[in-house]
């Protein structure tokens, strides 16, 4: 259990996820963290002393956030094809408000050979747990007859993650919101085809 966020660490912690979104690893510094809260640099490294610490927090409460979201939707629905379509339907949506254009562990793992271990293992803990949840909702759909799996549940899982997270950066190359739904709605149908 990770020890209670002060209110600033929260902040700090939410710019960051923002920052790393639009340009990962790399694509922001202390300097922008602490101009976006209003608070000096050194007040950023009192709460995280380190960039890894920072990004190391960033992405366990992400993982965190995705997890007890997951496990809120398998609770309200129970229909695997409405799990996956209201999983699905929460990027598409999150795209095309931008609230949230790309996974950050997406981001992160397209830099995962330069940046550090700590920061690593944290995004293939999220790969993990996500890929677990797809082939579990998999597997109870094609035991309901609902998906038409033509592989195990695990590697079926992982290419539709692999989907869902190359749709998100489809829609940011071509700058077309609208591209994730598609490419992702034509994945999700494949699975439901007889």
């Amino acid at each position: 259990m990770e020890p209670e966020l002060s209110s600033r660490a929260g902040e700090i912690i939410t710019r960051a996820q923002a920052l790393l979104a639009a340009g990962g690893y790399n694509g922001f510094s202390y300097a922008d963290i602490s101009a976006s809260v209003g608070i000096s640099k050194a007040s950023v490294h009192h709460h995280f002393p380190g960039k890894a610490d920072l990004v190391q927090a960033v992405v366990r409460r992400y993982r965190e956030q995705a997890r007890t979201g997951l496990a809120a939707m398998e609770s309200q629905i129970s229909d695997p094809l409405a799990q996956l379509q209201a999983y699905t339907g929460y990027w598409a949506a999150c795209i095309l408000d931008r609230s949230s254009s790309f996974c950050v562990c997406a981001m992160l793992a397209a830099e995962l050979p330069a940046i550090p271990e700590q920061v690593a293992d944290e995004v293939r803990g999220h790969f993990c747990d996500l890929a677990a949840w797809l082939a579990g909702v998999l597997e109870k759909g094609a035991a309901k007859g609902v998906f038409r799996l033509r592989a195990d549940p695990e590697p079926e899982a992982m290419a539709l993650m692999a989907t869902v997270h190359g749709a998100m950066l489809s829609a940011r190359a071509l700058g077309d919101p609208e591209v994730f739904a598609t490419i992702v709605a034509a994945s999700v149908e494949r699975l439901t085809r007889a």
